[in-house]
Parts: structure tokens; sequence; C-alpha cells
């Protein structure tokens, strides 16, 4: 008698629809980590110090004003990644075991670093076309005016055809960035964090779930733009809650929207 073969792969997680109260839940127990763990030393320890350098720079290099705003709003991109510290303490905090700040950093040394890896050098790639993106558009509408100045820039991007079409067509291609983040990151971070997978696995359990939900994901998109927006004013300070925060209940959307 023939043997019937085996698939050694495990089959792929079933994934749930939630609903607006479950985004409110969320961002609630996420309130209730931050104030457990409150994480924003951490992130002003690394924040400050990046906007610090890109602003050194324009002001140095009027030539790479006009990439300065799409710099800061594709590190969002990159949140996913850098999230996955405070992914695993809201884990850990979940299931009752201790959730020290050593424990930050546990995804980059156990089963979990390979799928990470792989994750953010994707995200990555998609902060890169990003910024060549903002740059071609840049260059195909407010270049051919001229170079962008420090002191004239607003001027320039609301009070000619050419900078109302940068701020137009960036912002559209900004979007397609955006929501291409939110499919492929969504759950795939928060996922192979919590679980032994592959980053394949991971990112087409994202897609899944995402697509399931899109009404509730889009509630969620804007929920945390407004709140991006909220932080980044004045100088970025609240950004300092608004980070651990969303990424606290983004952990806890991942156990809404994926069984685990």
């Amino acid at each position: 008698m023939s043997s019937i073969p085996v698939d050694p792969r495990p089959a792929a997680p079933a994934v749930r629809r939630i609903s607006g109260a479950d985004l409110d839940w969320a961002l609630s127990e996420g309130w209730k980590d931050f104030n457990a763990k409150r994480g924003d030393v951490l992130v002003l320890a690394v924040l400050y110090p990046v906007l610090g350098l890109l602003a050194a720079a324009i002001a140095l290099n009027d030539r790479l004003l006009p990439v300065f705003f799409p710099l800061v709003a594709g590190l969002t991109v990159m949140g996913p990644a850098v999230a996955a510290g405070f992914y695993e303490i809201a884990r850990r905090r979940d299931l009752g075991i201790s959730s020290s700040w050593t424990h930050f950093f546990d995804p980059l040394n156990g089963r979990s670093r390979t799928p990470l890896v792989m994750l953010t050098l994707m995200s990555l790639a998609f902060f890169t076309a990003w910024i060549i993106a903002a740059w071609v558009i840049y260059e195909a509408t407010l270049g051919r005016v001229g170079p962008m100045t420090i002191a004239g820039g607003f001027q320039q991007l609301f009070s000619t055809p050419e900078g109302l079409a940068m701020v137009v067509i960036g912002n559209a291609v900004g979007a397609v960035f955006a929501v291409l983040t939110v499919f492929l990151t969504l759950v795939s971070f928060p996922m192979v964090v919590d679980r032994p997978v592959d980053a394949g696995t991971a990112v087409g359990t994202s897609v899944r779930a995402v697509s399931a939900n899109l009404p509730t994901v889009a509630s969620w998109g804007v929920r945390v733009a407004v709140l991006l927006i909220l932080g980044s004013l004045p100088l970025f300070m609240g950004l300092a809650v608004i980070l651990p925060v969303l990424g606290y209940a983004t952990w806890h959307l991942y156990t809404r929207m994926v069984e685990r």
C-alpha cells in the first residue's frame, strides 16, 4: 500500500472579522500597556537624533528639502519593524510572564530573528522606493521651476501650479505606499514575534486578514494617521507617547484578527 505524502508545512492561520469595537479595545489595551511599560524615553532616544540629523542635513543642503516630508512620513513604513520590541512586551504581558525591558530585543535573539529580518528588509525596500518616487515627482513638477528653498518652500508649494501638482501627486502615490504597507505588515510583524512562522506565511496571513476587514482596517488607518499628526505637534514631542501606544495596540489588534 502506497503511503500518503504529508505536507510538513503548518496550515495557514484562520483570520477573523473585526469591528470598530475591536479598534477601541485595542487602543484601550495599548494605553494600559503604555502605562505599565511606557517606552517614551526609548522612543525619544531614537526619534530625536534621527529627526535632528535630517533637519541638520537639510539646513546645510537645500537640495534635500523636497524629500524632508517624504522622509518623515516614510519613517512610518519602518514603524512595524521598530515596534517589534513593543509587540514582545505586550505578548509577554498577555501571557502573564516577565515583561521587563530586558525582553525588548528578544525578537532579534530567538526564532523570530530570520523572518523579522526578512520583513524589515521588505519594509526598507518600500521605504527606499517611496523616497525615490518622491524625488521623481519633485523633479517632474516643482523641480522644473527651480530649486526648492527653506525660506520660500511653502509658498512654492501652494502658490504655483507645479507645487500644487507635487502635493496632489505626492499624496496620491504616498497613499498607495501606505495601503500596501498596511496589507503586508499590519499582521505579519506581530505574527512572527508571536509564533514560529516564515515571513511568507506571515505576509500572506496579513493580506488575508486585511482583505477580510477592509472597512474596519481603513478606519484603523484613519485613526493612526490622526494620532500621528496630533503627535507631531509641536516638534514631534507627542510621538514619544503615540508610537508606543500604537505599537502595543497593533499587537492587540493582531490577536483579534488572527486565531492563535
